[in-house]
């Protein structure tokens, strides 16, 4: 049984979420929720990692040439799934602070390459610890199971998003399931 709110979404008595996501404000649907949820993880990442000078961006980016490295600000970019400016002025303030440098490629004189240095190979691993501990407390009460199922729905809906932005997605052949 529902009852209907002012804003006319089911509610299920004695809780206060939608008795279906169809039936809920824009602002309490599934996207929604994902959009916040992504957001606050940025947020807790960042917060984290301020006492070091990162942000998630900056800290991913030294990760990844820590890693792979000396890499090719595109090649950084394109696994970062960002911008090469983006990833240009990332490498700029991770020079600044000390923790990589641009090499000359042997290869192709028009190219640097981004090399970790000893203090960036310090930071990530503070960085590294910061992850764990914060992973953790993500974590907290959520069983693997659930985690790998919840893994397995975003993997479909990245799937998904990726058909739509390129005009691929199937349509539908019939309504979303009820579970009521």
């Amino acid at each position: 049984m529902t009852q209907t709110t002012a804003g006319g979404a089911g509610v299920r008595p004695g809780s206060d979420s939608p008795s279906h996501e169809l039936d809920a404000p824009p602002w309490l649907r599934v996207e929604m929720t994902l959009i916040g949820a992504a957001n606050a993880l940025r947020n807790a990442y960042d917060v984290r990692l301020a006492p070091l000078g990162l942000t998630l961006s900056l800290a991913s980016l030294l990760a990844y040439v820590a890693e792979f490295g000396p890499v090719s600000q595109t090649r950084a970019a394109e696994h970062l799934g960002q911008g090469r400016a983006a990833t240009g002025a990332q490498v700029d303030r991770l020079e600044q602070l000390g923790h990589v440098e641009r090499l000359p490629d042997p290869d192709d004189r028009r190219v640097w390459m981004v090399a970790i240095t000893p203090s960036g190979r310090a930071v990530v691993d503070q960085v590294t610890e910061i992850d764990g501990v914060l992973r953790a407390e993500l974590r907290s009460g959520i069983s693997r199971t659930e985690r790998q199922q919840l893994a397995g729905v975003l993997v479909r809906l990245q799937r998904n998003l990726a058909g739509a932005i390129e005009g691929t997605s199937p349509t539908p052949t019939q309504p979303p399931r009820s579970e009521t």
